[in-house]
């Protein structure tokens, strides 16, 4: 239902412009159906993937039909708070959104109730509440400077009337709030330094709510950074939030290459990855050229399919093996052929292989960082240099689990494999990377609403 909500509104903005209902407190431009339809396409990934994953838990005494109607209730609350984050208009409504998700997601982390999941949902939450607690303390701060500049306080936290008027904003107090927003919904975008919940919590969850989450919830509170550069550029002019986002992204991205190096478990080895790719979006915001936003959108939709695929494999790979360590996992597609190939097939997306859409958007962002000038080029730079260390570790790890001998499983691995959302996740990836066909009129309209023109 949210694909084709989503599939419905972009063909209405593209032909009419933005729609706003409820006095403008909801809105939809060609950003909101972008974000609406890369939700969509996780959800239904991560969705139709949770009967089999579900089926696994219930015959390892995992599951009872409690926890599995608990699952997903929580689950669709969980996209309801993200549909509403993207729909507002209001930076205040916004908030509530990304805040209902970390309280949603909280007890999906915690879902198995054993000791390491617990700890993971309470680390979850305290990290990202100091996050979100920034986040609010900034968007008081930019509705004090809407009030001062004479908004009326009905419209003080309208996204389009701050646009509008914020060449009126006071420069100093919307500084300060700005950089204490792009550091509270940075924590929930897995951004340095509030970055620390996200491997323990992804590794925890259940592998269809790691998909969720990587994929798009992630993108989902980037997005509130993405409305508020618009505000930040026409008041502050752009060359602060690119000297913000470029210096977070590089810290985030030598970080993840890093951690990617020394890891040893493979849920975590996909949410490390996941903070590669979010920095990767983050420089190419700090670009933000046509051209760099663009990609910046499309590398979005990517990650979030083949990220999703990958978590779903994960899943079931644990359930097989009985084991997270990337040691104990050899011979894969020895082992399980379809199984193997999905995850190799996903994790080479990642990588940024053609076809996939991340060869695209890694080349667009590429691309756009050596055309930016002002010091950008030294920046993409050294960004492409993390990207081939992070790529080597990956690759080597996903070699190791993948070839290799293998000793049979021990479940049988043709019982409900559910591999049709996966295969319809990596098509979908691949079709982005050769064409963006009808999604093109509604790509460049997202990339001008926040500020590619």
């Amino acid at each position: 239902m949210i694909l084709a909500c989503g599939a419905i509104l972009a063909a209405d903005v593209i032909g009419n412009g933005p729609v706003a209902a409820y006095s403008g407190l909801l809105r939809a431009d060609a950003l909101t159906a972008w974000m609406l339809l890369v939700v969509g396409a996780v959800a239904l990934i991560a969705c139709g993937s949770a009967p089999a994953y579900l089926a696994g838990e219930r015959a390892a005494g995992r599951a009872t039909d409690q926890t599995v109607w608990r699952y997903h209730i929580l689950v669709q609350a969980f996209l309801g708070a993200m549909c509403l984050a993207v729909v507002t208009a209001n930076l205040g409504v916004l908030w509530v959104a990304i805040e209902a998700t970390t309280i949603v997601t909280a007890f999906l982390v915690g879902h198995r109730h054993t000791r390491t999941s617990v700890e993971a949902a309470w680390k979850y939450v305290v990290i990202c509440s100091a996050g979100i607690a920034l986040a609010f303390l900034g968007t008081v701060l930019i509705y004090y400077a809407a009030r001062q500049a004479g908004v009326a306080e009905a419209w003080a936290l309208d996204w389009p009337t701050l646009v509008a008027r914020a060449d009126q904003l006071d420069p100093a107090v919307t500084r300060l709030g700005i950089s204490l927003v792009v550091l509270g919904f940075g924590a929930k975008a897995g951004l340095v330094p509030l970055h620390a919940w996200l491997p323990d919590a992804h590794s925890q969850a259940p592998a269809p709510v790691s998909a969720l989450m990587s994929g798009v919830l992630l993108s989902v509170a980037f997005t509130a950074i993405l409305r508020y550069r618009v505000i930040a550029d026409a008041a502050l002019g752009p060359g602060f939030t690119q000297a913000l986002l470029a210096g977070i992204a590089l810290l985030t991205l030598a970080l993840a290459a890093a951690l990617l190096l020394a890891q040893r478990d493979y849920k975590r080895m996909l949410a490390y990855s996941s903070m590669e790719h979010m920095s990767l979006i983050a420089l190419a915001t700090a670009i933000g050229s046509p051209l760099a936003l663009s990609v910046a959108l499309l590398h979005i939709a990517g990650h979030g399919l083949a990220k999703s695929v990958a978590f779903c494999a994960s899943g079931r790979i644990l359930q097989l093996t009985r084991t997270s360590r990337i040691g104990r996992v050899r011979g894969l597609v020895t082992q399980v052929p379809w199984l193997g190939g999905v995850f190799g097939l996903a994790v080479a997306a990642l990588l940024g292989f053609p076809p996939f859409s991340l060869f695209a958007s890694e080349l667009g962002i590429a691309r756009a960082g050596f055309a930016a000038g002002s010091g950008l080029e030294l920046a993409t730079a050294v960004a492409l240099l993390l990207v081939l260390v992070a790529f080597a570790a990956l690759a080597a790890r996903t070699a190791r689990m993948l070839l290799g001998p293998g000793e049979p499983a021990d479940t049988d691995a043709s019982a409900t494999p559910a591999a049709w959302p996966l295969a319809l996740g990596l098509a979908a990836c691949a079709a982005l990377g050769i064409a963006t066909g009808p999604l093109t009129d509604l790509l460049h309209d997202a990339a001008q609403a926040i500020g590619g023109h």
